[in-house]
């Protein structure tokens, strides 16, 4: 019977010979070399049989797994992965499902040992690159069991760290595999993602590691390689490094609904540490794609907790600071209009404390609110940074179209919380301005600041809330502010050398003369009934200060220093005279401001008699009045005296000494003996408007201006000096007769009944309508044809009046 048994196995084929021979009889004696040396020979000698072998080799690994013999199994297993590192010829395919066939065995085992067995198989694998594509090859199963490997929750904590890992280094195989490869299936599909993407964030959120560092993803040490953090966030950093334009979408959604899912956003961390791996693993022409997919997350959460929208908010900051210019792409403005309307639903819900949210209405907790604010307008002036100048001058004035300005711009459609609201959202845009404009630097003045930003600007700088006030001269310094000279000005000081300060001058150019000549009058007039504000403090002094500082030795040629010397004069006079109603302290102030800033011009100036006329009068005050000076006005702790009553003689700058000693040098003695007095326009009265019917009031002042009563012409009347003088002595009688005539149309529109100010209106539509009639009548004409005219009675010819819009036109006439 032994030579039977011998003989028959004689006659098995070649290749099953070679395959058993390569099995020792004791499996702790691993894989017979000489023998697999063989067999590979007789592979790559007889390709064909390639297929049969690898079918041989699974058929004994199902049969040594079904009886637990795993000695056999993992030498099948090393004998398979030498075949495939040695073999590259078209009939590799076969062999590979045989392969991969036995790989999912072992995966579907519940041996820890055979599940990391074969985990590694595939890994090398996936690391080999085949000749020959593959059209029928699926890996959803190892997608499938790879990711649920990456959740195990077995009990020996180093086992399970062990499979984790084995199933982080499997979805690696897998992408590596399949990322490249056209034929395979779609591995960006939403089906795998869902899958791969929290497996790895499960792994990453699991250890607790320090800042997120290079971009580089390659680059990790041995004991790196240990970490099953280490190992997530390489592969992730793999992953998404391989990601095209049209799969960073599938690729970030599952992130975030992972961090949905897990309530990650409260804490901040994590998601900002995902997302820096992400910023820095794309490619960065495709920056932009997460930003948006950020900001559109942002929006589908805009009724959930501040504390998320806050999150996704910091996210983006951070984001942003990584994309650099490429973070905005194309639609810029889209970008800051989602923001600012993040801005203004958590100003809304702060005012009105709840909202209604998708699980019914919620009550908002208003720190968490100002916390979300803080956020967004920090995350606005993120994104400005990374814009060129001539963009960041399209969301200025975006935002500038945004801020709600009295008889101007209505009110926010959101703001339905009255003044309140309107106030905050006022506040809550010029922060976000404060940040756009900080670092803004520009050669043409003209250009970045067009009227339509800076008239609305200023007019807020009139109003009587003294926030505001700050925030808007905050956005003027930032724009004037080219050579970082702003911080020199901070603290108002009188300075006996103002070298120490070191200030950047350079000579001013054409365009900023242009500007100066089309704005300065502006800038002036705002910064003196700046100074005349009651309500104006410590910080809006020194911000003046700072204004004429920067006007000084950023825009400053001969004709706008004599004009801001005209201007300190003219704030010596507002702080002297007894028509203002203003406080001991803000007069003080005025004094301490004017001083401050003459001792700085008249040292730019270098006219020695200027410089000595103005350090004459600062030592006089230095022993009599150091209450006019800064250093006693300007401090934690003023101290003013009870009463102003006798600032005269030598502690007040003489205009007529400075006329007399400039003149000397060549400037303009005209314009420097001329006291500045600054214009009151209709900008003033809009910006101090309050109520309904003042702005109505003033509606109806301009429109009875233009009435058709009035417009009656005189006749040509001889203009003498006679008549020169009666204008001037009746102009103060004038002057009153229009105040009064002023509040009595106020006291009208505020008091009259509904009915009166309705018929007055009728009235004035019935005028309009008859001289609109009289116009029609006028441009009525007889038809340009002889069959216009038609015979009377009398034998007389008379022309039909049609109106021109009843004519008949042939067809050929008619466009």
């Amino acid at each position: 019977m032994t030579g039977v048994c011998g003989c028959c196995g004689a006659l098995r084929p070649r290749y099953k010979r070679l395959v058993d021979n390569i099995f020792p009889e004791d499996p702790e004696d691993g894989l017979v070399k000489a023998n697999m040396e063989k067999l590979t020979f007789y592979a790559l000698s007889a390709p064909e049989k390639l297929d049969r072998i690898g079918a041989y080799l699974s058929e004994r690994l199902s049969r040594d797994v079904a009886r637990h013999r795993y000695g056999y199994v993992c030498i099948a297993m090393e004998a398979l992965d030498q075949l495939l590192m040695a073999c590259h010829c078209q009939s590799i395919n076969l062999f590979v499902e045989s392969f991969l066939k036995m790989v999912r065995k072992l995966l579907e085992s519940d041996k820890p040992s055979l599940q990391i067995l074969g985990t590694n198989s595939f890994v090398k694998f996936a690391n080999i690159e085949e000749d020959t594509p593959s059209y029928h090859r699926s890996y959803d199963f190892f997608v499938s069991r790879f990711s649920e490997m990456c959740h195990s929750s077995y009990e020996d904590p180093d086992i399970r760290t062990k499979i984790r890992m084995a199933g982080i280094k499997g979805l690696q195989g897998v992408v590596r595999k399949t990322v490249n490869d056209e034929l395979q299936a779609n591995i960006w599909d939403p089906q795998h993602m869902d899958k791969i993407v929290p497996s790895l964030l499960f792994n990453l959120q699991s250890g607790v590691r320090t800042e997120s560092r290079s971009p580089s993803p390659l680059q990790a040490s041995e004991k790196e390689k240990e970490s099953p953090v280490e190992l997530t966030e390489r592969c992730f950093r793999e992953l998404l490094g391989r990601a095209a334009y049209g799969n960073i979408k599938n690729a970030v959604t599952p992130v975030l609904m992972h961090l949905d899912n897990h309530s990650l956003w409260e804490g901040k961390t994590f998601a900002v540490r995902c997302f820096k791996i992400i910023m820095y693993s794309i490619q960065s022409q495709h920056s932009h794609l997460v930003i948006q997919q950020l900001l559109g997350h942002l929006d589908a959460n805009s009724k959930n907790s501040a504390t998320v929208r806050a999150g996704i908010v910091e996210v983006l900051l951070e984001a942003a600071a990584i994309a650099a210019s490429g973070s905005v792409g194309p639609t810029v403005l889209e970008v800051f209009n989602t923001l600012l309307r993040q801005l203004r639903l958590s100003v809304d819900y702060e005012l009105t404390g709840s909202y209604d949210g998708n699980i019914g209405t919620k009550i908002i907790k208003a720190h968490e609110e100002r916390q979300l604010q803080e956020a967004v307008i920090r995350t606005i002036g993120s994104f400005a940074n990374t814009l060129p100048t001539y963009q960041r001058s399209e969301v200025m004035l975006f935002i500038m179209g945004k801020i709600p300005v009295p008889g101007i711009h209505p009110a926010l459609p959101s703001a339905g919380s009255g003044p309140e609201g309107t106030r905050m959202i006022q506040i809550m845009l010029l922060k976000s301005l404060v940040q756009v404009t900080a670092g803004f630097q520009t050669t043409n003045m003209l250009t970045a600041l067009p009227n339509s930003f800076l008239e609305p600007l200023l007019s807020f700088s009139l109003t009587e809330d003294p926030e505001i006030r700050l925030l808007v001269l905050q956005i003027l310094l930032s724009l004037i502010d080219r050579h970082d000279n702003m911080p020199k000005f901070t603290n108002i000081s009188i300075i006996s050398d103002i070298s120490v300060l070191k200030l950047k001058v350079d000579k001013c150019s054409r365009q900023d003369n242009l500007f100066m000549k089309k704005h300065g009058q502006q800038l002036y007039r705002h910064i003196y009934l700046g100074c005349k504000e009651q309500s104006s403090g410590r910080l809006h002094y020194e911000s003046l200060f700072a204004l004429l500082g920067l006007l000084s030795v950023e825009l400053a040629n001969e004709e706008v220093v004599v004009d801001l010397i005209r201007l300190a004069l003219a704030l010596q006079d507002l702080a002297l005279s007894t028509d203002e109603p203003l406080p001991v302290y803000n007069r003080c102030a005025v004094h301490a401001l004017a001083a401050a800033y003459l001792n700085l011009i008249c040292q730019l100036t270098t006219v020695p008699a200027f410089c000595q006329h103005i350090h004459e009068v600062i030592e006089v005050r230095q022993k009599e009045s150091p209450y006019l000076l800064p250093e006693d006005v300007f401090v934690d702790n003023p101290k003013p005296p009870s009463s102003l009553e006798k600032v005269e003689g030598d502690v007040l700058f003489l205009q007529s000494k400075i006329t007399e000693v400039l003149g000397g040098s060549g400037y303009n003695t005209d314009r420097l003996a001329t006291p500045y007095v600054p214009q009151y326009t209709d900008e003033d009265r809009l910006s101090k408007r309050k109520s309904i019917g003042e702005t109505i009031s003033l509606q109806v002042e301009v429109e009875s201006r233009n009435s058709p009563e009035k417009e009656e012409r005189t006749p040509a009347e001889e203009i003498t000096f006679e008549t020169l003088k009666n204008a001037i002595v009746d102009s103060v009688g004038m002057e009153e007769q229009e105040r009064e005539r002023r509040r009595q149309v106020v006291e009208k529109f505020q008091k009259a009944p509904f009915e009166e100010i309705a018929a007055h209106c009728g009235a004035r539509a019935t005028l309009l309508q008859s001289k609109l009639n009289q116009i029609f009548e006028i441009t009525i004409r007889p038809p340009p044809s002889p069959s216009g005219t038609i015979s009377s009675g009398y034998g007389q010819s008379q022309s039909r009046s049609i109106p021109i819009y009843e004519m008949k036109f042939p067809d050929l006439c008619v466009y």
